[in-house]
């Protein structure tokens, strides 16, 4: 998998929005934020906690989409800290969705108080094996993240 081409594109997307909107510094707490709200969206579309509910969980598409935001986050936060990698390592799979996300939630929250690379790294493994969890290979994840960004562009083009 290129790691440096979606480094790449992401930092176009960012360094986009920092222009048209007129930011300054790296927006690393909005970002990490923005990365727990993701998750909590992603978990609500997989349902995977919803014990009390018999409905299930929501088409493969939307989990897809959901999850992808989540890796635009995670690689403009490895950007704002200049932690851009060509790898990671390869991931397994969870014993159930619920572990894995209570995980995640947890490295994402470790990492916004140390903002260490090692750190960054646990959380990208953390990440990408949740989503080896819930059925998403990484030729899916490049897929759909490429899709997504050309969509976030063109939000970038409607005054988004």
């Amino acid at each position: 998998m290129n790691w440096t081409t979606l480094f790449d594109r992401q930092r176009e997307l960012d360094e986009r929005i920092k222009e048209e909107h007129q930011l300054s510094g790296n927006q690393f707490d909005e970002r990490l934020l923005a990365l727990l709200v993701e998750l909590g969206e992603l978990a609500n579309e997989t349902r995977s906690f919803k014990f009390w509910s018999t409905k299930g969980p929501s088409p493969q598409d939307v989990i897809l989409e959901e999850y992808v935001d989540g890796i635009h986050f995670l690689l403009s936060l490895g950007l704002a800290l200049g932690y851009e990698r060509d790898s990671f390592p390869a991931g397994s799979s969870y014993l159930d969705a619920t572990d894995a996300f209570l995980d995640v939630f947890r490295k994402v929250t470790n990492f916004g108080l140390s903002k260490t690379e090692p750190m960054y790294e646990t959380l990208m493994a953390a990440y990408l094996e949740l989503g080896y969890t819930l059925g998403i290979n990484e030729e899916l994840m490049v897929m759909a993240y490429m899709a997504k960004n050309e969509k976030n562009h063109e939000r970038q083009n409607q005054g988004y």
